[in-house]
């Protein structure tokens, strides 16, 4: 960056998933049959009742003007009743602060209890904005390696041998984005006990909560450790689900204390959110599942298509995700062979060659902190999922 830009931001790294998506879409734009597996958003449209609810709002005059900073008071109740319908978490619409989108509920949490100094444990692979809003707070993120053999599943050795007196949060993610990892309730409950131990608190991001597979449930720490006290903040957001990525609608719920200084960071940075948004959302929330189920059916299903087709490729190993809507295979086994007459010595140049030779847009395990591995998104139509990976099998074939 420019010499004349913060010496903050110049720190920042972009999002390398975003960066992905922009440049496959370009691609296509002019002509070439790129087909990407970077993008975190379902390919389903927003469910029809929540489109009407946002038409309808547009011509409520009411939704022309300023909201409360936290949000509207029917989307805060939806949030809190959602919450306990579907984690059974007890919160008020009080501790609900409305966001712009599950990120900047993120980036908002972060800001709202961390000093320069303190340490967040960020299980690796993690999601590429993590670590990036811990560094704009001036805290120092740690990344804690976890075990392919394990699924990527953290565990309480692993954060033990992470922690240390600096340590203020950890940050918990299941299921998780990129690993598809869903942990059990008893290893969730043995995390909440270990952060309860050492006084950490615990950011608990639940966006997928609704994009299970098999056996695989979600368990919501601050509900399955009750003792654990109020050292949590749990965000969330209609995206994912709903399939309602570019409504920006996420939230953030916490102890008093921490939403006031939230509700007093929103009120000098953004606001409110989108009116139509929140009114779309209050829809979404308030509405039955049928959509999501019918979404999480189709991801099951290409879940399955994908970790089959992945592992019939030569030097390519996946184990079977179990939420969201990723495979995080191991490439390692195609790195340093010649294919299409180049050679890749890393994930980062592999993803490049793949772009660039056979039109498949990927993202590198670099972005996620676990070179060696690629994350692949099945949340693209069934016909394109298949087309892209049989490029992928000919292409390694063919040497």
């Amino acid at each position: 960056m420019s010499a004349r830009v913060s010496d903050l931001l110049n720190g920042l790294a972009p999002s390398a998933t975003l960066a992905v998506d922009a440049k496959a879409k370009a691609m296509k734009a002019a002509g070439e049959p790129v087909i990407g597996y970077g993008a975190g958003e379902p390919d389903f449209p927003t469910p029809v009742h929540i489109v009407e609810a946002a038409a309808k709002a547009c011509y409520d005059p009411v939704n022309y003007k300023y909201t409360p900073t936290a949000g509207i008071p029917d989307l805060r109740e939806a949030i809190a009743a959602k919450s306990m319908r579907d984690s059974g978490l007890d919160v008020k619409a009080s501790q609900v602060l409305v966001t712009n989108g599950g990120k900047h509920a993120v980036a908002t949490a972060f800001i709202s209890l961390l000093n320069p100094g303190d340490e967040v444990l960020i299980p690796a692979p993690y999601w590429t904005t993590y670590p990036e809003a811990v560094y704009l707070t001036g805290a120092t993120p740690v990344p804690v390696m976890t075990s392919e053999g394990n699924g990527f599943r953290i565990n309480v050795d692993e954060l033990e041998r992470a922690r240390t007196k600096k340590t203020k949060m950890l940050v918990f993610v299941s299921p998780s984005n990129p690993s598809g990892a869903v942990l059990r309730p008893e290893e969730v409950i043995a995390i909440g006990q270990w952060a309860a131990e050492h006084g950490i608190w615990v950011l608990c991001d639940e966006i997928y909560e609704h994009l299970v597979y098999g056996g695989a449930r979600h368990a919501s720490l601050p509900v399955v450790t009750p003792d654990f006290g109020d050292r949590w903040i749990v965000v969330n957001g209609v995206a994912k689900s709903y399939a309602m990525t570019g409504w920006r609608v996420g939230w953030m719920i916490s102890a008093p204390d921490i939403m006031d200084a939230a509700f007093n960071y929103q009120s000098q940075t953004t606001s409110n959110i989108s009116n139509i948004s929140q009114r779309a959302a209050v829809a979404a929330l308030t509405g039955d599942l049928m959509a999501v189920e019918e979404m999480r059916e189709a991801f099951d299903r290409r879940r399955k298509i994908m970790v089959k087709m992945l592992n019939d490729v030569d030097g390519v190993t996946c184990a079977e995700p179990e939420g969201a809507f990723y495979c995080f295979p191991n490439v390692s086994g195609l790195l340093g062979r010649s294919l299409g007459g180049r050679v890749a010595n890393s994930s980062s140049e592999l993803a490049d060659l793949l772009l660039e030779t056979i039109k498949i847009a990927v993202v590198p395990g670099e972005a996620f902190g676990t070179p060696g591995f690629f994350r692949f998104s099945y949340a693209l139509s069934d016909n394109d999922l298949v087309e892209g990976l049989e490029r992928l099998t000919a292409f390694v074939a063919a040497g």
